[in-house]
């Protein structure tokens, strides 16, 4: 049997490894085997921050939301309003009201105050 020389298959992988790896630092970056391992670990917490980051930006915007009701005295509080809203069929999400309160605080009350009534 003939002898395989692998040299050839193995550089184009751990070249695709060190490509990947190469913003790392010190020996993350250059010795192959902790390089495969933190590119492992990266993929994993890119993967779970992805996911993350979904709840954090819900929750930044229940908070300005909050923020602005309670700042222009509307008498009742966020959950009070998400219920009215739903309870009148409005089809506006967390991430449309948000960005209406950053542009438009006035425009807020108003929806509010149409959803009371």
């Amino acid at each position: 049997m003939n002898r395989v020389r692998r040299g050839y298959t193995s550089r184009r992988r751990r070249t695709k490894i060190r490509l990947f790896a190469s913003a790392f630092r010190g020996a993350h970056s250059r010795i192959i085997r902790t390089t495969t391992q933190q590119k492992m670990r990266a993929l994993v917490y890119s993967h779970r921050d992805r996911g993350r980051q979904k709840i954090n930006f819900r929750r930044l915007w229940i908070t300005r939301i909050n923020a602005v009701i309670r700042e222009n005295k509307v008498f009742y509080s966020y959950s009070q309003l998400i219920h009215n809203l739903y309870k009148s069929k409005l089809l506006l999400n967390r991430k449309i009201l948000a960005q209406i309160t950053i542009s438009n605080r006035n425009c807020l009350c108003t929806i509010s105050n149409k959803i009371v009534k």
